[in-house]
């Protein structure tokens, strides 16, 4: 358990991480479809690569979220 006296685990730090996972994973979402729309424009495969390679990393951390999330606390 996190102390919360602490000054490396401040309790605004600890909200702001439990926040993070959420937010990275949408902005990880939200590159992929820029990059996929931007390599339908433009013709490359290179940056296709790119959106699909993000589409994969997100939906990996969707499912290690919902693992976290659904974990026993003890």
């Amino acid at each position: 358990m996190v102390n919360k006296k602490s000054i490396i685990w401040p309790e605004w730090r600890i909200k702001l991480l439990k926040k993070l996972d959420i937010t990275l994973i949408a902005f990880e979402l939200v590159l992929t479809a820029v990059f996929i729309l931007f390599s339908y424009l433009v013709n490359n495969l290179y940056f296709r690569g790119v959106g699909v390679g993000l589409l994969i990393a997100g939906v990996t951390s969707i499912i290690a979220y919902i693992f976290k999330v659904k974990a026993p606390r003890k």
